[in-house]
């Protein structure tokens, strides 16, 4: 009976290296592009963007998830780095936050240009993996980023954004996010506002991915609904194996499948298990889920290191995400949509969204209504001056009120 077990373990173990030694063979044709990697924030938090430090020497970075011996390890050959700025910077100094956050990223591809390739396009993607390189891309992840702003939407798509989180775990004027959900929130747009629709159909002009991680089931509703391209969720799972809001329930799931949009499974512990505990296997489960529901063809992965505490095991950073592509061989998955979930599946999209924009349309103009912006340092040029942007009836007698009360008392 011992002999008998040991035997099996040792069938098991070879098979476990022959999936290992596939993966690899897999990913130097084609490496992993991840949705959503946080490394830009920690250079933030850790070295307030000082790249020169020595401590902050990419080759070398400690206690990250993301350095770029384990980015190789990894076979990661595009990435979607993170410019994120957190909610309380809502209102106040969000836009230059982000712009100082999108500003490191295009200084790490000058500080490594032998690893790292900032692209703007899924050409460019492809040339960096021509090249052996790290497809390097913006994505922003937050739409308070862009401060209610059509003009700043478009100066970021400039600057080489390519996706836009239309929400992060706090509303904007425009857009509802996932607290919504729990109750933690309440819902200000029903989903999408009029204003909201406007960054949807600007973003689809320009060929932004509009990205729906973080946002309330409403709003992935009507941005699946309006969107005339296919949209990703850069770091979101399977509502239906871990009820966390976060995650994409069934239902969304089929207009997933309907539209031909992506999910790129995140790897946070809390989404995987809805614990503080998760191992490999469990990521993989949400995978099989994904392409049981919606399709070999919407499933990614979508890490969110560097952004979470809690990791499951077997997933510890960035240089194991051939283990994962082992598990999923192991499973019974093909050579095809393995390559599909690495790359092939993104890569879709992006061409999709790059063949819908259209930089010679007429872009949209008309600002979010003045009240429905907030923050006590704001100036008003442009608004008094045009008339369907003024105030309401209600707000401006309310604006008025103070002066009536003072006339009626002399």
């Amino acid at each position: 009976m011992w002999t008998s077990w040991w035997l099996w373990a040792l069938v098991a173990t070879c098979a476990g290296q022959t999936f290992r030694e596939q993966a690899e063979t897999i990913m130097r044709a084609m490496p992993v592009i991840d949705g959503h990697n946080d490394l830009p924030w920690q250079l933030l938090t850790k070295f307030n963007n000082q790249l020169q430090e020595k401590r902050a020497n990419l080759s070398t970075l400690a206690g990250t998830h993301t350095n770029i011996p384990k980015l190789r390890a990894g076979f990661v050959g595009g990435q979607f780095w993170s410019a994120y700025v957190p909610c309380d910077t809502q209102d106040k100094d969000a836009v230059k936050r982000t712009l100082e956050q999108i500003d490191v990223i295009h200084r790490m591809c000058q500080a490594y240009p032998e690893t790292f390739m900032c692209v703007t396009s899924s050409e460019g993607i492809e040339q960096a993996f021509r090249e052996g390189k790290v497809a390097s891309l913006v994505g922003v992840e937050g739409g308070h980023s862009i401060d209610s702003s059509l003009g700043v939407l478009r100066a970021l798509y400039q600057l080489g954004m390519r996706y836009l989180t239309l929400t992060h775990s706090c509303n904007t004027p425009w857009a509802d996010n996932w607290l919504v959900d729990t109750g933690h929130d309440e819902a200000e747009s029903q989903g999408l506002s009029e204003f909201g629709k406007k960054v949807v159909r600007e973003m689809n002009r320009l060929g932004i991915m509009i990205d729906l991680a973080h946002t309330s089931v409403a709003t992935m509703r009507a941005a699946l609904e309006l969107s005339s391209a296919p949209v990703i969720f850069s770091h979101s799972s399977a509502y239906q194996l871990c009820p966390h809001k976060r995650n994409v329930p069934n239902d969304v799931l089929q207009l997933v499948k309907d539209t031909g949009s992506l999910v790129m499974v995140n790897f946070y512990t809390d989404y995987v298990s809805c614990s503080s505990q998760a191992k490999l296997t469990e990521v993989a489960d949400h995978l099989d889920h994904i392409r049981k529901v919606a399709g070999a063809q919407a499933v990614g992965f979508g890490g969110d290191y560097d952004g979470v505490s809690r990791l499951p095991a077997g997933l510890e950073d960035v240089s194991k995400y051939p283990d994962l592509v082992a598990e999923l061989l192991q499973r019974g998955w093909t050579e095809e949509e393995v390559k599909g979930a690495l790359a092939k599946n993104l890569l879709r999209v992006f061409k999709a969204v790059e063949k819908v924009s259209n930089l010679t349309a007429t872009p949209e103009e008309e600002p979010i209504a003045l009240n429905k912006l907030k923050g006590s340092c704001r100036t008003q040029y442009g608004y008094s001056a045009a008339p369907s942007l003024s105030h309401s009836p209600g707000a401006l007698l309310a604006s008025l009120a103070p002066l009536l009360l003072g006339l009626h008392l002399m």
